[in-house]
């Protein structure tokens, strides 16, 4: 289970708007993420790492630059909640061990709202107006994946490449946002 404070956009929310691309030929994707949202007033400010993101349709369309997602995890984005996602931005978000969650209904959700993400029930609980949307199952693969912290880590989990090391649940990612909420 994860839970966040949420950041929330609406419809459409392009890859240019989440890093514009005059940023992409920095060096590093620590250095890249600095920009992340940077014409979105005060998200520098706003964000906390552990928060989540909330969007309507077409969350992530645009260019399928793979930093759009990448720079989101490096936030320490916990999970984006949409109604339906550009698919590129959904697979390339899923192979770096992005959550992504497809609800129907936010759009009820509002800047601010607390949420619980339970990926295994299906649902999100929102705290803050004491009330559930469901959300669409994630195919236990893509789970794994996401387990595992990305297509890289679960191919060599899958191997015997992890040194050692099995894949851990997103339970670091719900103690950040924990230790944010207090």
């Amino acid at each position: 289970m994860i839970k966040g404070r949420t950041i929330k956009f609406g419809d459409n929310v392009d890859t240019d708007q989440i890093i514009p691309a005059q940023y992409l030929s920095l060096s590093t994707i620590q250095q890249i993420a600095t920009h992340t949202f940077e014409f979105y007033g005060n998200f520098a400010n706003d964000f906390k790492p552990g928060d989540m993101i909330s969007g309507n349709d077409n969350f992530g369309c645009g260019s399928s630059r793979e930093q759009a997602p990448a720079v989101l995890k490096e936030r320490g984005v916990s999970a984006v909640i949409a109604r339906s996602f550009a698919r590129i931005f959904y697979r390339n978000a899923i192979n770096i061990g992005l959550l992504l969650v497809e609800c129907e209904k936010a759009d009820e959700i509002r800047q601010g709202d607390v949420l619980e993400i339970d990926t295994q029930k299906g649902v999100i609980r929102n705290i803050t107006s004491d009330s559930n949307l469901e959300i669409t199952p994630l195919p236990a693969f893509m789970q794994d994946i996401l387990n595992c912290g990305g297509i890289v880590k679960y191919i060599d989990n899958r191997r015997g490449d992890h040194d050692g090391l099995e894949c851990r649940d997103r339970t670091q990612l719900a103690i950040i946002a924990q230790k944010n909420m207090t």
